[in-house]
């Protein structure tokens, strides 16, 4: 009987302010959208510097025959015992805790790459083997440990460059990172107003009712059972807000993560979040729908159903 009661008072609430229910799904379900996609957006980042930070490679570049670079344009290009020499400290002592290994990558290798990424284009048809530079390509036992290894070749004869790929890396993942404050931000705000509006929600449907609630009152119901159906009016609606972002994020992860990035061959190689990351965001989403809703409800509930 009582559970009848409940449920026939929390459906009628839901209803009878149906304007201000959509409203708290869609306030909900957007900053439920935010929260969820900028949670995955930092696991994402994670996944990526795991994988891409094991893969970085330091490149020394020795001098070419037409280099720009001053030190190269007063020394000449590098001669075959400087690159030898470059070689030997790369085998010594002092580098070898820091070097997992490296390539040697010759002029004929250097110019076939070239030509493969800009042979079409006029500065892949004037280039020539003679240009392309001599260099080493070195994978580090820890990538934090960059600088140790560029302080040692830099500025020796016949270099004219040591190039981290973790500085391109960084730069991209700061973006990346500043899109995951954004979008936290803009979440916390949405939060801010879906617990505004489901406070509202609770306090004008409590109004509506205070004529029942008063009787419910003199009859001697309990607080809670009174406030009991205005909570559950906040958690139903807060709660279809949380499954459509989950069902939201669910969908774009399929679609732009699993059957776009992960199938373009740009990315064949990068570890990318799955639908199973949102699965597992699920639970803490739907619960943190309920606790929004409890807590709103509870403050806008405290002066209209007293006991």
């Amino acid at each position: 009987m009582r559970f009848r009661f409940i449920t026939s008072e929390t459906f009628k609430g839901l209803t009878r302010n149906l304007a201000m229910t959509i409203s708290v799904v869609l306030v909900s379900f957007v900053s439920l959208l935010f929260v969820g996609a900028s949670s995955l957006l930092q696991s994402q980042i994670a996944a990526m510097k795991g994988e891409w930070y094991d893969k970085i490679e330091v490149s020394v570049y020795m001098c070419p025959s037409d280099s720009s670079s001053a030190v190269c344009i007063e020394n000449g290009e590098a001669t075959q015992e400087q690159i030898d020499a470059v070689e030997g400290l790369l085998n010594s002592d002092a580098l070898k805790p820091y070097v997992k290994s490296y390539t040697f990558e010759s002029k004929a290798e250097a110019y076939a790459k070239f030509k493969e990424v800009y042979g079409n284009r006029p500065i892949g048809r004037n280039a020539t083997e003679d240009m392309m530079p001599v260099s080493f390509r070195i994978k580090l036992n820890d990538a934090e440990k960059y600088q140790v290894v560029a302080e040692q070749l830099t500025g020796r004869d016949g270099v004219e460059r040591v190039r981290n790929q973790r500085e391109a890396l960084e730069s991209f993942f700061l973006v990346m990172n500043r899109a995951t404050w954004i979008t936290g931000g803009l979440a916390a705000v949405m939060a801010v107003a879906a617990v505004l509006l489901i406070t509202t929600t609770i306090r004008l449907s409590a109004m509506s009712r205070s004529k029942e609630t008063e009787i419910m009152r003199l009859v001697g119901a309990s607080k809670f059972f009174i406030q009991l159906p205005f909570v559950l009016e906040g958690a139903i609606a807060a709660l279809i807000g949380a499954v459509a972002a989950v069902g939201a994020l669910w969908a774009g992860v399929r679609l732009i993560v699993d059957e776009w990035l992960g199938e373009s061959p740009t990315f064949i190689n990068t570890a990318f979040i799955s639908t199973g990351n949102v699965l597992l965001l699920a639970p803490w989403i739907l619960l943190a729908a309920i606790v929004l809703a409890v807590v709103s409800s509870s403050f806008s509930l405290s002066k209209y159903t007293r006991v």
